[in-house]
């Protein structure tokens, strides 16, 4: 499934980001949820909701603040995906 560009680069940003013994666990699960979120929209591409969405509900609620910098570091608009 292709990515939208500008989508892709901020979650590899975020990535990089995150704590290299978290790293690759969260890519997994961030990456499979995201392309879920986008089927489930009926597309053939990622986009940010997609993204954010699969943050919020795939990694554990002991890091949400740490999430939530990395959004804003990054540049994700993901007010209007809190708490959904």
């Amino acid at each position: 499934m292709n990515w939208e560009p500008g989508a892709r680069a901020k979650y590899e940003a975020m990535i990089t980001r995150i704590p290299v013994f978290h790293r690759e666990i969260a890519r997994i699960v961030v990456d499979k949820k995201a392309r879920i979120n986008a089927s489930e929209r009926g597309s053939a591409q990622v986009e940010e909701g997609d993204i954010v969405k699969a943050f919020f509900s795939e990694v554990p609620k002991a890091f949400y603040s740490l999430m939530i910098r990395l959004m804003d570091e990054v540049g994700f608009d993901y007010r209007p995906f809190q708490g959904n």
